[in-house]
């Protein structure tokens, strides 16, 4: 559980680092678009009131607290669920992972009302519309990881 705590604080610690960088030392909020290497990353400042691609996006108080309970039931019941059924190193970096970026766009909703995404890239003529940060990175990556890494019990590979 140890493995858990450690990815999620530092990919919680990474993701507000990066998000203050951006969105403050670089002035993001107010410069809106600053390109850095055309068309593969551009930071794009966009501020996220539902889930992913903006979906429930409703800038009302009400969903803000909704989407902040459920991040915090999704990472307890992940924290519990690696507890009860421990998944092995890939699944402890896993659950870090997505515990992390969870609590990372938690705060974001607590400090500023809605998630910070910055990241944009596109390529080969395709314009992509959406940001995202390092947060919803981690959650992608966790929630796959959880999927690949974890449910896979001793018992059933051992079977005939």
């Amino acid at each position: 559980m140890r493995l858990v705590f450690w990815v999620a604080f530092w990919v919680f610690l990474v993701d507000q680092a990066t998000k203050w960088l951006v969105v403050h030392w670089l002035d993001l909020r107010t410069l809106h678009e600053i390109d850095v290497l055309p068309p593969l990353l551009n930071l794009r400042m966009a501020w996220n009131y539902g889930i992913n691609f903006g979906l429930l996006g409703d800038p009302s108080g009400a969903t803000r607290w909704a989407l902040i309970v459920v991040a915090l039931v999704v990472s307890g019941g992940v924290i519990w669920w690696v507890r009860h059924d421990p998944p092995g190193r890939w699944g402890y970096i896993s659950a870090g992972l997505m515990v992390g970026g969870a609590l990372g766009n938690v705060v974001d909703r607590l400090l500023y009302g809605a998630v910070a995404d910055f990241l944009n890239m596109s390529c080969c003529g395709f314009e992509n519309p959406y940001a995202f940060n390092v947060a919803d990175i981690a959650v992608f990556a966790g929630a796959l990881g959880l999927i690949l890494f974890t449910g896979h019990s001793d018992k059933a590979q051992k079977a005939p």
